[in-house]
């Protein structure tokens, strides 16, 4: 008597395409959770640009409307001190209006950011040392 064997070619086929699947469910399961986390990612990314260009911009226009206030306030001024603080400002603003806002990717932005702040920090330092010293101390209190 011939025994036989309990396995057949059907269940053969039943247990490659129980294995099978785990592969194929585990690879669309990756693909799937690839394509969000890429979508995720997007959108992070995309807020967190836009959030840090809002402030570079922010501090940008800071210092746009410091120099203009300054600039009119000092305009009508006629010693030397005046006139070499108001060329100060004109860089400031030369630096501000040429600022690269247009291009995020741009190799100069970071170098273009710290030469503006170094700008703002010299010229704020004249101003406040100038203030003290002439009619603009109260001017500079409401500004």
């Amino acid at each position: 008597m011939e025994e036989r064997c309990p396995i057949t070619d059907s269940s053969i086929l039943l247990i490659e395409s129980f294995c099978l699947s785990s592969v194929r469910f585990r690879g669309e399961g990756y693909q799937e959770g690839f394509q969000r986390g890429t979508k995720r990612g997007l959108h992070n990314g995309w807020r967190h640009g836009a959030s840090h260009g809002a402030n570079l911009s922010s501090e940008i226009s800071f210092y746009y409307g410091f120099a203009i206030s300054w600039k009119c306030l000092l305009e009508h001024q006629s010693d030397d001190r005046s006139r070499k603080r108001l060329r100060a400002l004109e860089a400031l603003l030369n630096l501000t209006q040429k600022f690269p806002l247009d291009d995020p990717q741009s190799v100069k932005l970071q170098e273009d950011t710290e030469k503006l702040r170094a700008k703002f920090r010299q010229v704020d330092i004249s101003l406040t040392r100038c203030s003290h010293n002439n009619s603009l101390t109260l001017c500079v209190l409401f500004l």
